[in-house]
């Protein structure tokens, strides 16, 4: 139980790596809060987790007033927050730079990095009147990397490794711990959007593409970057702060 009486607060947490974070957190011991703007699921992974154990509300990232109600109400149901996973995240469009739309750059911008900021304004002096804590924020490996067709989420995702050096330093004080998790490819939504925009009507063949170009030849499963996120959240790490975690099936390496 290595996350025995915790309180986790996960963004994204309706499905994919978010959902099989929380999870992992409540078998782990954890009580958990799930944010998303997808009211049916966010309320199927409830009934699934036990309302003992969970509670959701459906909120926009980007906007402060619901950031500041669902911290409010996670402190309120709970009593703390010891975790915040920040992992709500949206890929766009996939188009080359002069053909990006400047609305969809905005709104990526808006979820994945803007988010992220209103998050940590908002938990760190939560989590720092509770004693510490720690961070987990949800990169990319394009936030280690360039990638073609994909500016404004891999602009996004280099930026919330800034904020993560950034709060890991202002919190070591509070005794609050800031760690990415940067995956790809992950068997989620998201990989097959970005299948089907590469190679609209052919997303097997592109799958089959990335595959290969993955040394460890597969997509990684939500579980599995879940397993990172567990031991960033869990006081196992507690020397681990202001970095970042590939967990892409060795692409970094190649």
């Amino acid at each position: 139980m290595r996350l025995a009486n915790k309180v986790a607060l996960i963004t994204g947490g309706a499905a994919g790596i978010g959902l099989a974070t929380a999870k992992l957190f409540v078998a782990e011991g954890a009580k958990v809060m799930l944010i998303d703007m997808q009211e049916a699921a966010l309320t199927a992974a409830v009934e699934a987790l036990g309302s003992d154990k969970a509670a959701a509300i459906k909120a926009d990232v980007t906007d402060p007033e619901a950031t500041a109600r669902y911290v409010a109400a996670t402190v309120e149901r709970f009593g703390r927050i010891d975790v915040f996973f920040a992992n709500a995240g949206i890929e766009g469009e996939v188009a080359a730079i002069p053909d990006y739309s400047l609305e969809m750059y905005e709104r990526v911008m808006a979820v994945n990095v803007r988010g992220v900021w209103l998050g940590l304004r908002a938990v760190m002096p939560v989590m720092a009147q509770g004693g510490g804590g720690s961070i987990i924020i949800t990169s990319s490996l394009a936030g280690l990397r360039g990638t073609p067709k994909l500016s404004a989420y891999t602009a996004s995702k280099h930026a919330v490794v800034g904020l993560m050096k950034t709060a890991a330093l202002e919190g070591a004080a509070q005794k609050i711990r800031v760690n990415t998790i940067n995956p790809a490819p992950i068997a989620t939504r998201m990989i097959e959007s970005l299948e089907n925009q590469w190679a609209p009507g052919a997303s097997e063949r592109m799958k089959a593409r990335i595959e290969h170009a993955v040394p460890l030849r597969r997509y990684g499963q939500p579980e599995e970057v879940a397993n990172l996120v567990l031991f960033l959240a869990s006081d196992e790490s507690s020397y681990i702060t202001g970095n970042t975690y590939p967990v892409d099936g060795g692409m970094c390496a190649a």
